[in-house]
């Protein structure tokens, strides 16, 4: 009977692996993410350059601007869900598999990324959407169009 219940609970604790997969596929999402936001500041760039343009009307010019500011804001959106998703994926990692031995040894890496317990976890993801949140109403406020009645 012990060697069937020693069986059991080292399958029981073998099966928190899994969480493998949402590590892998958080991290994936976080870099597929991070590149997008980088690939749209390069746009945001080239779109950028003319600006300077001498043959823009003042209300192309306007038009530019603001367009350019949405996009930032886009791009700052995008960068802080990346941010999120890694937040996310090292936390499972430190909570169900085992302490990142680099994190906790170096003088460069940030506390952000040591996560001690779920509630750890959860409080410093709802910081980083709470901001997203911001950026998210900031950047519809950009769009919104006032009338009076």
């Amino acid at each position: 009977m012990k060697f069937i219940e020693s069986l059991f609970e080292g399958s029981l604790w073998n099966s928190r692996f899994v969480i493998l997969t949402a590590v892998v596929g958080s991290m994936v999402a976080g870099f597929v993410i991070f590149y997008m936001a980088t690939v749209d500041v390069y746009f945001l760039f080239q779109h950028a350059l003319h600006y300077a343009d001498a043959s823009l009307t003042d209300e192309a010019r306007k038009a530019l601007h603001d367009s350019t500011v949405s996009h930032i804001v886009e791009v700052v959106d995008g960068y802080l869900l990346a941010t999120v998703m890694l937040i996310f994926s090292l936390g499972l990692y430190e909570l169900f598999i085992s302490d990142i031995d680099q994190a906790h040894g170096s003088k460069a890496s940030s506390k952000i990324l040591v996560i001690s317990n779920l509630d750890d976890l959860k409080a410093r993801l709802a910081k980083v959407i709470l901001m997203i949140m911001i950026v998210t109403l900031f950047e519809e406020a950009l769009h919104m169009k006032l009338e009076t009645p």
